[in-house]
């Protein structure tokens, strides 16, 4: 990367500038992974897709350290439907227990919900019912129509979602971030916000995802992707100030060869580090980020530093600007790794106040040199916790609506067993004495429903309360509960 002396303030490693033009957009486009040539080729060999959905590139999945026991997987979607079903409640009594199993991971079925209900755009969405019909519906601003249009193919070119021009991923993709310049006209698009919008558009629909786009640009990450970037600029500093007590040894190398904090993180930030960890990662730190805010992108940035640049052994290989810029463009995958990186970054004091205090000062430092800010951000939000007390929801916002709605048609045999079922409800309304419930013959001896039935009341209870959930590998289908697909 390198400074750009005019404009926004940045550009990418390649080049890029992060708020470009069209003329520069055009001018990169056909150095783009998304190229035609390169997706044609994928027609011609056998396509090995992983779990997560690539067909290839740096981020697929190998699936050597992220299979999560079937029994494990399956108690922890109880749990999570549990909290999503009393959200209000559990935010405010029992949030370090939230915390927690977000740090632990959330079941990948109910992860897009659990975003959406993290980060606010439940509610938002529900408060603001038709915006984004109504926004789809516009025609857009053509500034910004033809930038967002040159930026589909480069957003996870490897993914099944995003591979194919003009396939669903991609019109999906182009009518949020459509969505997000009508909604933030003075704000507009940023090259940035796409792989953003692209991994929510991969765990949930389009109106969700706009919303929870709205939540980060405005909640999570303030000012972003506003024109001059100031607030990642800032956040630059704060992150090198940081890391003076994190890791001094790395402060003191990137000091002494006078490597500003916007050439290597700002990649990092402005993409939550979408673009850069190896995909398990990024769904790892993204479940924290959108519990725990912004804290967590520092934490990642400070502990890859401290990796990378924080003995006197490794900075034998990097004496000057290029070698150490080089060596933090290809970070050591041991580092990055799920199980280290997450371990990592939850033993790292750095919390929100630190943070917000690091702030003042370089605000304070910022006017002294800059003079006052161009773009007056909203403040930031540090979690999930702090956007709910800010603005609190109503039971009806965080109401669980299902999006999946299979209407079966009915058979012969069906309409037999309904007039079957109206007969039986004539025949107990005449009976007027008081019968045992007739036994269901299609339950198995084994079925907790039966055993239940035998139990008194407080033991029937007390065995739905306490008894895992059993007898099936599989993770919770669609069809049991309101998953996002």
């Amino acid at each position: 990367m390198a400074k750009l002396q005019s404009g926004n303030g940045v550009q990418w490693k390649d080049s890029r500038s992060q708020r470009g033009t069209v003329e520069s957009l055009a001018e990169h486009e056909n150095s783009s992974l998304g190229s035609d040539s390169e997706l044609n080729g994928f027609a011609n060999t056998e396509i090995q897709t992983d779990k997560y959905g690539f067909i290839g590139g740096a981020q697929q999945s190998t699936g050597e350290h992220d299979n999560i026991p079937p029994d494990v997987l399956r108690q922890r979607e109880a749990k999570w439907l549990d909290m999503l079903t009393s959200w209000d409640k559990w935010m405010a009594k029992k949030h370090k227990k939230v915390k927690l199993r977000c740090q632990k991971g959330i079941p990948p079925s109910l992860r897009g919900r659990a975003w959406l209900y993290l980060s606010g755009g439940k509610v938002k969405k529900e408060q603001n019912q038709g915006k984004f019909q109504e926004l789809d519906s516009q025609p857009g601003d053509p500034k910004w129509l033809d930038v967002i249009e040159k930026d589909l193919h480069r957003q996870f070119p490897f993914h099944e979602m995003f591979v194919a021009r003009g396939g669903h991923g991609q019109q999906d993709l182009f009518r949020v971030l459509k969505a997000y310049t009508l909604h933030r006209p003075e704000e507009g698009y940023c090259q940035a916000q796409a792989p953003i919008a692209a991994v929510l558009l991969m765990h949930m629909p389009a109106e969700d995802a706009f919303w929870g786009l709205v939540q980060i640009c405005e909640k999570y990450l303030p000012g972003y992707y506003s024109a001059g970037l100031e607030a990642i600029q800032l956040d630059g500093e704060i992150l090198f100030a940081l890391l003076k007590r994190v890791s001094p040894v790395a402060h003191r190398h990137l000091k002494k060869y006078k490597i500003d904090p916007i050439l290597y993180m700002t990649e990092w930030f402005m993409c939550a580090f979408s673009r850069t960890l190896p995909w398990v990662s990024v769904l790892r730190m993204w479940d924290m980020f959108f519990c725990e805010g912004v804290k967590i992108i520092f934490r990642v940035g400070l502990v890859l530093l401290k990796c990378m640049l924080g003995s006197q052994e490794k900075l034998k290989a990097c004496q000057g600007q290029y070698e150490t810029m080089e060596l933090l463009r290809s970070i050591e995958p041991r580092y990055m790794q799920e199980a280290f990186l997450v371990q990592e970054v939850i033993e790292l004091a750095v919390s929100e106040r630190d943070i917000e205090k690091e702030h003042l000062s370089q605000l304070r430092r910022w006017k002294e040199t800059h003079g006052e800010l161009h773009c007056k951000s909203p403040p930031r939000m540090h979690g999930a916790k702090a956007i709910m007390a800010a603005e609190p929801p109503s039971r009806q916002d965080l109401k669980q609506n299902p999006t999946i709605v299979v209407e079966v048609p009915q058979t012969s045999e069906s309409k037999m067993e309904k007039g079957k079922k109206a007969k039986s409800k004539v025949e107990k309304k005449t009976d007027t004495k008081n019968t045992s419930p007739p036994l269901n013959p299609y339950l198995l001896p084994s079925d907790p429903a039966l055993q239940s039935d035998n139990l008194a009341p407080s033991e029937s209870q007390h065995l739905q309360e306490d008894t895992p959930p059993q007898g099936s590998n599989q993770s919770l289908s669609s069809s049991e509960h309101d998953t996002y697909l």
